[in-house]
């Protein structure tokens, strides 16, 4: 792996990456726990619930997938949402080792509560749309090839 020469200090706490998304990964969650509390959810399960918005239904392993969880961290968010009664998990008619996560009927109405978040979070932050968009474009880019360093490492 090639080494990039920084000038200056590389080791200033205000210069590292990491500290920077650490400290807005946290500002930005806090606006949504904030905003997601008064429909019962998480910021995890809200994510798995987009999942199931967008397709459903899904493998626990597809749902693992698309959000990046493995399965012990994905397997008590999703009996949360069950026991909730957002969710029903059952094995697949066609694999029994597969097991399916469906939305229930409040699953599904949850999403026209839901539809106001993004809405809301983008005018708490205050930030031109465009400039979100960007942001994440450039974090959907940074995390691509963090993840094909790591596969190179291993």
């Amino acid at each position: 792996m090639e080494t990039v020469e920084l000038e200056g200090n590389p080791l200033l706490l205000d210069r590292q990456v990491c500290f920077a998304l650490a400290v807005c990964n946290r500002s930005v969650l806090k606006i949504y726990r904030r905003l997601l509390e008064p429909l019962g959810l998480t910021h995890p399960q809200y994510l798995v619930m987009l999942a199931l918005w967008e397709d459903s239904p899904l493998s626990v392993k597809q749902v693992g997938g698309l959000l990046q969880l493995d399965s012990a961290t994905l397997s008590p968010l999703l009996k949360r949402l069950e026991a909730g009664g957002l969710i029903e998990r059952r094995r697949s008619d066609d694999d029994e080792r597969s097991v399916l996560v469906l939305l229930t009927e409040s699953g599904t109405k949850l999403r026209t509560k839901a539809l106001e978040i993004p809405g809301q979070v983008v005018a708490a932050l205050g930030v031109d749309l465009s400039v979100l968009l960007e942001l994440h474009d450039v974090l959907t880019r940074i995390n691509a090839a963090a993840l094909a360093a790591e596969a190179n490492v291993g």
